[in-house]
């Protein structure tokens, strides 16, 4: 079991899509730390532009040090999570749920990004973000995907109030929280998460730059398991609920994601209707959901949070590692179209790619 560690945060048609594209790029951020114009992508809000996010970046496979995969300028890192509940730690790995397995190195200064020993766990991974971020100042938005490979346990001290307490010691107040959209610019705060999102609520890109936002979706073990009948999207949802009822959502550092595509609202597959209101970021495959048979706009329209995986494999399909970076470029332009807020790949080699910052629906 690691050794605690004290708090260190500082107080279309393919032609009209490379159209659309080459007048975005007049318009993309390039690179990490870069800058745009007083009319680029920058002052959109957060819910009013599309990027590019990195699955699974802490895998050693895609980067030896998760620096490098933050070194890309992408908009998206993914964390696959393990509640241990014997060591009562978050361990990070894709299928080992007693063990590290990943590229976090327990930094604490820029300097260390790149070198020590990895496979360190969740709490030494944010905090490697978090120095990263000291070293670049200014840097857009950053969205953290946990995936909670086996979902919570609570029982065991393991459960929502454990993981903020975990995010908030590590990334203290670089974190854009469910609070924060909450609030309103002139005092006072929405009831819900949907009043503030579909109020449009999300301030721009170039407030946030330093920022970290943070979702969390069910596991790929967890909704597998038909043991399980509290997975971790119902489970956050109904904490967070209840934060607000008791006048406690600084607390919370996560916004649930409503996982899988489906047409139409898809929270009405929560049984319990008071927590829908507190799902304003939905996650799901891009080939669904441009597919024909779901409305997109629907998210857009009303300032929803909308991430889109597997980029790669919207027809017609593209490389999953290694496309060209005209391809992949066009691919980031046509889900903008679509109404993405996060298009999500494994194009480790293309930071010209991870670092675009499109225009939210194509305009």
């Amino acid at each position: 079991m690691s050794e605690p560690r004290p708090r260190r945060f500082p107080p279309r048609p393919r032609t009209a899509l490379l159209g659309a594209l080459a007048a975005c790029l007049a318009l993309a951020m390039t690179g990490a730390g870069g800058s745009a114009s007083a009319t680029g992508p920058e002052t959109l809000p957060l819910s009013g532009a599309t990027v590019s996010g990195l699955h699974n970046t802490y895998d050693p496979a895609a980067f030896r040090y998760l620096a490098q995969a933050l070194d890309t300028g992408t908009s998206m890192i993914e964390l696959d999570v393990w509640d241990d509940f014997i060591t009562k730690e978050w361990k990070v790995s894709h299928s080992n749920p007693l063990g590290n397995s990943n590229n976090c190195v327990n930094a604490n200064t820029p300097a260390q990004l790149y070198t020590g020993g990895a496979n360190k766990d969740l709490e030494s991974c944010l905090d490697d973000v978090r120095v990263w971020l000291t070293a670049h100042p200014g840097h857009p938005p950053l969205v953290i995907k946990l995936e909670m490979k086996a979902g919570f346990q609570a029982t065991y001290g393991l459960g929502p109030a454990k993981l903020d307490q975990t995010i908030s010691a590590h990334l203290g107040s670089a974190v854009f929280r469910p609070a924060d959209l909450l609030a309103k610019p002139g005092g006072g705060q929405y009831a819900t998460l949907d009043e503030a999102a579909t109020a449009g609520n999300w301030p721009t890109r170039q407030q946030l730059a330093g920022k970290v936002m943070l979702e969390v979706i069910p596991g790929t073990v967890e909704e597998h398991n038909p043991t399980d009948t509290l997975w971790t999207d119902v489970e956050y949802a109904r904490y967070l609920r209840d934060l607000a009822a008791a006048g406690r959502t600084a607390q919370a550092q996560v916004f649930p994601a409503v996982h899988n595509a489906q047409a139409g609202d898809p929270r009405s597959r929560y049984s319990d209707p008071s927590i829908r209101p507190w799902f304003v970021v939905f996650d799901g495959d891009a080939a669904t959901y441009v597919n024909g048979t779901i409305d997109t706009a629907w998210y857009d329209t009303r300032h929803y949070f909308l991430i889109m995986t597997d980029a790669q494999n919207v027809p017609p399909a593209l490389d999953d590692k290694n496309p060209s970076a005209s391809d992949a470029q066009a691919r980031i332009a046509r889900l903008a179209t679509a109404h993405a807020s996060i298009a999500s790949n494994d194009w480790t080699a293309l930071p010209q790619v991870q670092s675009l910052a499109l225009p939210r629906g194509g305009s």
